[in-house]
């Protein structure tokens, strides 16, 4: 199975258009708010050297819900605008 999970930071407007687009395609993400899941998007930082939000992490799980083909997708890095971000999104999910 197929995951997204999008790293996003409350107030953000980029962060709520991203939303918006995954959910208007119908597509299901989990949400981690940058300030809930501090550690974590901070190893995403890391990897990326990348702070800049909405992100994304992009991983299949196996019926043990173990992560592989892990891809990690961070703005100015890997993308240059939001539509550009979801049609990453999609072609991945296919």
């Amino acid at each position: 199975m197929k995951k997204v999970v999008l790293y996003s930071m409350k107030g953000c407007p980029h962060c709520s258009d991203m939303k918006d687009m995954l959910k208007e395609e119908g597509i299901k993400f989990s949400d981690r708010d940058i300030d809930k899941y501090e550690k974590e998007y901070d190893l995403f930082a890391e990897a990326t050297g990348n702070e800049y939000i909405p992100a994304f992490m992009l991983l299949t799980l196996d019926e043990k819900k173990n992560p592989s083909n892990v891809k990690l997708m961070a703005p100015d890095r890997d993308f240059d605008d939001l539509p550009q971000a979801l049609d990453m999104v999609k072609r991945y999910l296919k």
